[in-house]
């Protein structure tokens, strides 16, 4: 499977061959939603935490007298019926969020979305994304002539690519990743992905295995 390979300009330069085994697979939206689901749940951190009675203050006397005061009883405080005691059934941060999701099946669902953006278009192989300095403007330059609109971009670059990494970090609407830790979430969120062609090299190396 033959890509068309472009450069900072947006001129074509060549192709790069890659394994129609990665890039061809099926449309698998029910495997890519199970997969983000899991994604966005194992990120996920209980924040939310109402104490019990066991960890509001106060309490540690009976309010008052079992008999003969015309109340009800009350042992503490610290009881749910009371104004400041503890919550009954609420939010605890000791709640776990995550999902399992084998590595196959993982590894099946960014492949299934990175096929159909390859399909519709909305995957470019850069040659080399690499910038002389770090410089915000050229950077802006460069994804104003890679991308015909104003959409939100992934950059697949190289680690090794400093000047790359500092001068596109700055951009709104452009993330950044590498080939090695590319995910699911990312390339969903991201409207068009452009690949530098050796951070594309290594992409295949990692998943041909």
């Amino acid at each position: 499977m033959k890509l068309d390979v472009f450069d900072k300009t947006n001129k074509k330069t060549g192709t790069v061959e890659v394994p129609e085994s990665l890039f061809s697979v099926k449309w698998n939206p029910d495997l890519v939603h199970q997969a983000f689901v899991a994604f966005t749940s194992n990120g996920r951190r209980p924040w939310a935490h109402t104490k019990d009675r066991s960890e509001v203050s106060g309490g540690g006397k009976k309010p008052w007298s079992q008999k003969h005061t015309g109340r009800s009883r009350h042992g503490s405080t610290r009881s749910p019926l009371w104004i400041g005691g503890g919550v009954t059934f609420g939010p605890r941060n000791e709640k776990d969020y995550s999902k399992k999701i084998n590595a196959k099946m993982k590894k099946l669902a960014l492949l299934s979305v990175l096929s159909k953006k390859i399909k519709d278009n909305d995957v470019k192989i850069v040659d080399d994304l690499n910038l002389e300095a770090p410089k915000t403007k050229k950077a802006a330059e460069v994804i104003k002539n890679l991308s015909e609109k104003r959409d939100r971009v992934l950059l697949v670059v190289e680690p090794k690519n400093k000047t790359a990494l500092l001068a596109f970090r700055n951009l709104p609407a452009v993330e950044l990743s590498t080939p090695q830790s590319l995910n699911i979430y990312e390339s969903l969120l991201s409207r068009k992905i452009f690949f530098e062609k050796d951070a594309l090299s290594t992409f295949a190396k990692k998943y041909e295995k």
